[in-house]
Protein backbone atom coordinates (compact mmCIF):
# COMPACT_ATOMS: atom_id res chain seq x y z
CA UNK A 1 0.00 0.00 0.00
CA UNK A 2 2.51 2.31 0.86
CA UNK A 3 4.83 1.52 -2.22
CA UNK A 4 1.74 2.06 -3.90
CA UNK A 5 0.89 5.35 -2.67
CA UNK A 6 4.66 6.54 -3.17
CA UNK A 7 4.20 5.81 -6.95
CA UNK A 8 0.77 7.63 -7.18
CA UNK A 9 2.27 10.89 -5.11
CA UNK A 10 6.35 10.67 -5.88
CA UNK A 11 6.47 14.24 -4.42
CA UNK A 12 3.17 15.51 -2.27
CA UNK A 13 4.68 18.72 -1.44
CA UNK A 14 5.50 19.48 -5.08
CA UNK A 15 2.04 18.18 -6.04
CA UNK A 16 0.30 20.36 -3.95
CA UNK A 17 2.35 23.79 -4.78
CA UNK A 18 1.80 22.80 -8.26
CA UNK A 19 -1.76 22.55 -7.60
CA UNK A 20 -1.86 26.01 -5.92
CA UNK A 21 0.06 27.75 -7.80
CA UNK A 22 -1.91 26.70 -10.84
CA UNK A 23 -4.89 27.97 -9.17
CA UNK A 24 -3.62 31.66 -8.34
CA UNK A 25 -2.22 31.79 -11.89
CA UNK A 26 -4.27 31.27 -13.57
CA UNK A 27 -7.07 33.29 -11.28
CA UNK A 28 -10.22 30.53 -12.35
CA UNK A 29 -11.35 28.99 -9.78
CA UNK A 30 -14.15 26.74 -11.84
CA UNK A 31 -14.57 23.06 -11.28
CA UNK A 32 -13.03 22.35 -14.46
CA UNK A 33 -9.79 24.46 -13.91
CA UNK A 34 -9.06 22.62 -10.21
CA UNK A 35 -9.29 19.29 -12.43
CA UNK A 36 -6.94 20.21 -14.82
CA UNK A 37 -4.64 21.75 -11.66
CA UNK A 38 -4.97 18.15 -9.84
CA UNK A 39 -4.40 16.23 -13.15
CA UNK A 40 -0.83 18.22 -13.50
CA UNK A 41 -0.04 18.48 -9.72
CA UNK A 42 -0.42 14.68 -10.04
CA UNK A 43 1.27 13.75 -13.12
CA UNK A 44 3.83 16.23 -13.63
CA UNK A 45 5.48 14.86 -9.97
CA UNK A 46 5.16 11.38 -11.74
CA UNK A 47 7.32 12.13 -15.07
CA UNK A 48 10.20 14.11 -13.77
CA UNK A 49 10.85 11.74 -10.99
CA UNK A 50 14.30 10.75 -13.09
CA UNK A 51 14.81 14.50 -12.84
CA UNK A 52 14.89 14.97 -9.14
CA UNK A 53 17.72 14.67 -7.31
CA UNK A 54 18.72 11.52 -5.06
CA UNK A 55 17.95 11.59 -1.54
CA UNK A 56 20.87 12.94 0.13
CA UNK A 57 21.41 12.57 3.77
CA UNK A 58 23.90 15.32 5.41
CA UNK A 59 27.13 14.54 6.49
CA UNK A 60 29.82 16.30 8.29
CA UNK A 61 27.84 19.57 9.50
CA UNK A 62 30.82 21.13 10.26
CA UNK A 63 32.47 20.46 6.88
CA UNK A 64 29.87 21.98 4.97
CA UNK A 65 29.96 25.43 7.05
CA UNK A 66 33.96 24.64 6.52
CA UNK A 67 33.17 24.32 2.68
CA UNK A 68 30.96 27.53 2.41
CA UNK A 69 33.69 29.79 4.40
CA UNK A 70 36.14 28.21 2.13
CA UNK A 71 33.99 29.57 -1.44
CA UNK A 72 33.00 33.00 0.54
CA UNK A 73 36.70 33.44 0.67
CA UNK A 74 37.71 31.81 -2.99
CA UNK A 75 34.97 33.96 -4.31
CA UNK A 76 36.13 37.17 -2.71
CA UNK A 77 39.59 36.48 -3.97
CA UNK A 78 38.92 35.70 -7.20
CA UNK A 79 36.74 38.66 -7.65
CA UNK A 80 39.93 40.84 -6.63
CA UNK A 81 41.98 38.95 -9.24
CA UNK A 82 39.39 39.88 -11.99
CA UNK A 83 39.13 42.96 -11.03
CA UNK A 84 43.01 43.67 -10.97
CA UNK A 85 43.21 41.60 -14.81
CA UNK A 86 40.58 43.96 -15.87
CA UNK A 87 41.86 47.32 -14.97
CA UNK A 88 45.48 46.64 -15.03
CA UNK A 89 47.16 49.57 -17.22
CA UNK A 90 49.10 47.85 -19.16
CA UNK A 91 46.48 45.02 -20.12
CA UNK A 92 46.94 43.28 -23.46
CA UNK A 93 43.54 42.70 -25.54
CA UNK A 94 44.21 39.13 -26.22
CA UNK A 95 42.26 36.46 -24.25
CA UNK A 96 45.17 34.76 -21.89
CA UNK A 97 41.89 32.46 -21.01
CA UNK A 98 42.94 28.59 -20.56
CA UNK A 99 40.84 24.93 -19.98
CA UNK A 100 42.38 23.12 -18.00
CA UNK A 101 41.11 19.44 -17.26
CA UNK A 102 40.77 18.50 -13.83
CA UNK A 103 40.92 14.71 -12.97
CA UNK A 104 38.08 13.85 -10.40
CA UNK A 105 37.25 10.89 -7.89
CA UNK A 106 33.77 11.76 -6.86
CA UNK A 107 30.80 10.21 -9.01
CA UNK A 108 27.76 11.24 -6.96
CA UNK A 109 25.89 13.71 -8.94
CA UNK A 110 24.51 15.85 -6.11
CA UNK A 111 28.03 16.44 -4.93
CA UNK A 112 29.14 17.22 -8.67
CA UNK A 113 26.24 19.27 -9.08
CA UNK A 114 27.55 21.73 -5.78
CA UNK A 115 31.12 21.49 -7.17
CA UNK A 116 29.63 23.02 -10.49
CA UNK A 117 27.95 25.59 -9.17
CA UNK A 118 30.98 26.58 -6.41
CA UNK A 119 33.73 26.70 -9.96
CA UNK A 120 30.98 28.93 -11.76
CA UNK A 121 30.73 31.25 -8.92
CA UNK A 122 33.65 31.81 -8.37
CA UNK A 123 34.72 34.76 -11.24
CA UNK A 124 37.03 34.08 -13.50
CA UNK A 125 36.05 30.09 -13.77
CA UNK A 126 33.18 28.40 -15.63
CA UNK A 127 32.31 24.90 -15.81
CA UNK A 128 32.92 23.87 -19.33
CA UNK A 129 32.39 20.14 -19.54
CA UNK A 130 32.48 16.93 -17.50
CA UNK A 131 32.87 13.96 -19.24
CA UNK A 132 30.68 11.06 -19.55
CA UNK A 133 31.95 8.82 -17.04
CA UNK A 134 32.07 11.70 -14.79
CA UNK A 135 35.71 11.26 -14.34
CA UNK A 136 37.69 14.43 -15.86
CA UNK A 137 36.11 17.92 -15.24
CA UNK A 138 36.78 20.70 -18.07
CA UNK A 139 37.64 23.98 -16.50
CA UNK A 140 37.15 27.27 -18.08
CA UNK A 141 39.83 29.62 -16.30
CA UNK A 142 39.69 33.71 -17.28
CA UNK A 143 43.51 33.86 -15.92
CA UNK A 144 45.42 32.01 -18.64
CA UNK A 145 49.05 32.99 -16.67
CA UNK A 146 47.89 30.50 -13.63
CA UNK A 147 49.81 27.58 -12.72
CA UNK A 148 47.47 25.06 -13.98
CA UNK A 149 48.93 22.27 -11.60
CA UNK A 150 47.73 24.65 -8.47
CA UNK A 151 43.87 24.98 -10.13
CA UNK A 152 43.81 21.28 -10.07
CA UNK A 153 45.20 21.05 -6.51
CA UNK A 154 42.69 24.05 -5.16
CA UNK A 155 39.71 21.92 -6.71
CA UNK A 156 40.62 18.95 -5.98
CA UNK A 157 41.78 19.95 -2.26
CA UNK A 158 39.91 23.17 -1.42
CA UNK A 159 36.46 21.68 -3.28
CA UNK A 160 36.12 17.75 -4.52
CA UNK A 161 37.60 16.55 -0.91
CA UNK A 162 35.25 18.21 1.47
CA UNK A 163 32.27 17.73 -0.67
CA UNK A 164 33.09 13.82 -1.05
CA UNK A 165 33.45 13.74 2.43
CA UNK A 166 29.63 15.33 2.76
CA UNK A 167 27.92 13.84 -0.13
CA UNK A 168 29.92 9.85 -0.44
Amino acid sequence: MKRLLRTIFPAPLLSTLLIALWMVMTQSYSLANFVLALVLGLAIPIFSDALRPRYVRVRHPITIVKLAFTVMIDAWHSNLMVIRILFKKNATKEDTSIFIRIPLEMRDPNALAVLAVITTITPGNAWAELSMDRSTLLLHVFDGNVNQDEVIKTVKERYERPLMEIFE
